[in-house]
């Protein structure tokens, strides 16, 4: 059904030919995720062409017509009319496919497309989420905070995880003021922000939990709380994404640390970690069903420590908070 709907909308927008090379595109439309050089050409049809490493497995996963790979100099005779390509892909790259590169065009209709789920799509997000979330009682904070991460990226790959969904943050006492801290040989301290998702069939989840133990970080820990049930409390389809990131962070102007917010609500996510649409002050648009985002409000006071609390929504009239996990977890879970 969505391969009707990409060459349908690509018929729409005048485009006879598209070539993909995304490996996450690729596996979009074949289900088929490549291990090595591989690309896809859409016209009629989507046709998947790799190489004699992935064939085997091609022929056995993708969901489209199989061929072997043909040079790059020979892929402009595969394709005809107009031609799209992904606005990723390199320009020297994107020379080898015409010699008129006038006929050529970047189109963003596989993210389009991407921004909602089938229901395969979320059956697979929702199993990503149970790996991650189990994996969370394994996680031992007796060392480093690389060994902590470490237990808890082991615990997800021996349960189903290709890998984890992007490098595990494990951010303690004052580094934890860093959203994007990288995990260090720093013994862990307290509060503790732990950031991980795992991979299932290549499909993400994005979990943070904060560990407290004072008065102090309690004190944050609740706002940030309330900043995040304001915000998925907006969220349904036809509501302005601004909005959902203006529930919260108006929770959190409110009791005095506005500045203290320096990111994003959320994001989509999906096969990418990153996906449209972006939750921010700045977006435009409006959610639609079926989108799968994430609700993250945190307040960081530098030099002193950071919380953050994310979870999972499924966008629909009620919202559909995908992590079951408590929102408040103990040391000895």
């Amino acid at each position: 059904m969505k391969n009707e709907e990409l060459i349908s909308r690509l018929h729409d927008d005048n485009i006879d030919s598209m070539f993909v090379y995304k490996p996450e595109n690729i596996k979009y439309i074949s289900d088929f995720y490549p291990t090595s050089f591989a690309y896809l050409i859409v016209q009629d049809e989507p046709i998947l062409y790799v190489n004699s490493i992935d064939k085997e497995d091609a022929q056995e996963l993708s969901q489209v017509e199989t061929r072997d790979i043909v040079k790059l100099s020979e892929v402009k005779d595969e394709l005809s009319g107009s031609i799209a390509v992904e606005n990723s892909l390199d320009f020297q790259f994107t020379k080898f496919l015409t010699d008129d590169l006038n006929n050529i065009q970047t189109s963003t209709v596989l993210e389009d497309l991407r921004k909602t789920k089938t229901k395969d799509e979320i059956t697979k997000i929702k199993n990503s989420i149970g790996i991650a979330e189990n994996a969370i009682g394994e996680i031992d904070f007796t060392s480093t905070e690389k060994y902590a991460a470490a237990t808890l990226e082991f615990d997800m790959t021996i349960n189903g995880s290709i890998k984890p969904a992007f490098d595990t943050i494990v951010a303690s006492g004052k580094r934890s003021s860093s959203p994007h801290s990288v995990t260090s040989m720093n013994g862990v301290e307290t509060p503790i922000v732990v950031d991980w998702g795992a991979k299932y069939d290549h499909y993400c989840s994005d979990i943070t939990r904060t560990f407290i133990d004072s008065e102090r970080q309690q004190e944050i820990w609740n706002i940030v709380l309330e900043a995040q049930r304001a915000a998925i409390n907006t969220i349904a389809p036809g509501v302005e994404i601004s909005d959902v990131d203006k529930a919260a962070r108006d929770v959190i102007t409110e009791y005095g640390y506005g500045e203290y917010f320096i990111h994003s609500t959320g994001h989509g996510f999906g096969l990418d970690i990153h996906e449209d649409p972006n939750v921010s002050q700045n977006s435009e648009g409006v959610l639609e069903e079926n989108m799968v985002i994430t609700a993250e409000p945190g307040i960081y006071i530098p030099g002193e420590f950071g919380v953050r609390i994310e979870d999972d929504i499924l966008v629909k009239r009620n919202p559909e908070v995908l992590t079951s996990l408590d929102k408040q977890l103990d040391f000895l879970l």
